[in-house]
């Protein structure tokens, strides 16, 4: 009975109770516990199974490119990194529960994107959608879809996800386009989703990257007054790499 069992398991997408069933069988001792424990250990099972395979799913989606994460973040290089306003931040990402945004700000190299990063993994962790962009390749992505149709459909999307980050923000002035773009994506997200940006310039250098003063003023005005403000300092962190696997190298 034991193969047909499984096989049905399967057909109705409990391969994580199938693989538990499975090891049960191959477990001498498995009879000593009752109907209800071992019913109850498949059903845990299967919750773990299906909560790693969504997790999985966040991080494919998100678009993160690497192993970073916040028990990796190296405190000891001396750029003004607080420890407790982190840890009160990604406790269980209650920055994103609340639609708050956040800003790392500082010169380059010194880890604003790996730490991007890492804060976007500690959200799919928590259960929450994201996705990370580079600011040319947000507005490059936009304008293909301006061109064959899909610009709503791609304004949905970025709309949607729980926290989008957009790493080198205002590394240049921002066109007509661009900027009523991203007017489009905070109007769409204000109040309701979360974004975190990279910049190397202060966020009092904004507004003149945007360019337009109405524009600015509109786009500032949904993202400053409810962020948080990480700025950083000191010396490149790629000069400091030490080769460790999974550290904070970037």
């Amino acid at each position: 009975m034991t193969e047909p069992t499984i096989e049905k398991l399967c057909a109705m997408r409990l391969r994580g109770m199938a693989e538990a069933f499975a090891q049960q069988q191959q477990d001498a001792n498995i009879h000593s516990l009752s109907f209800e424990e071992r019913l109850g250990l498949l059903i845990d099972r299967q919750w773990n199974w299906r909560q790693n395979r969504a997790l999985d799913r966040r991080l494919r989606n998100g678009r993160l490119h690497g192993p970073a994460c916040i028990e990796d973040i190296d405190y000891r290089a001396p750029r003004g990194l607080d420890r407790q306003l982190v840890r009160s931040l990604t406790a269980e990402s209650a920055w994103v529960r609340e639609h708050q945004h956040l800003f790392l700000i500082g010169p380059t190299g010194v880890g604003k994107t790996w730490l991007a990063r890492a804060f976007a993994q500690k959200v799919c962790r928590d259960g929450y959608t994201a996705l990370f962009l580079k600011a040319t390749e947000l507005f490059r992505d936009l304008a293909q879809a301006r061109a064959d149709g899909s610009h709503g459909k791609l304004i949905d999307r970025l709309n949607r996800v729980d926290l989008l980050i957009v790493d080198d923000w205002t590394m240049a002035p921002l066109t007509e386009a661009e900027r009523r773009d991203f007017l489009e994506i905070c109007d769409g997200r204000y109040q309701v989703h979360s974004t975190l940006l990279t910049s190397q310039l202060p966020v009092a250098s904004w507004h003149a990257q945007i360019g337009d003063p109405t524009t600015a003023d509109s786009i500032l005005d949904r993202l400053v007054h409810n962020a948080h403000r990480i700025e950083l300092k000191g010396e490149s962190m790629r000069k400091k790499r030490n080769g460790k696997a999974g550290g904070e190298n970037s």
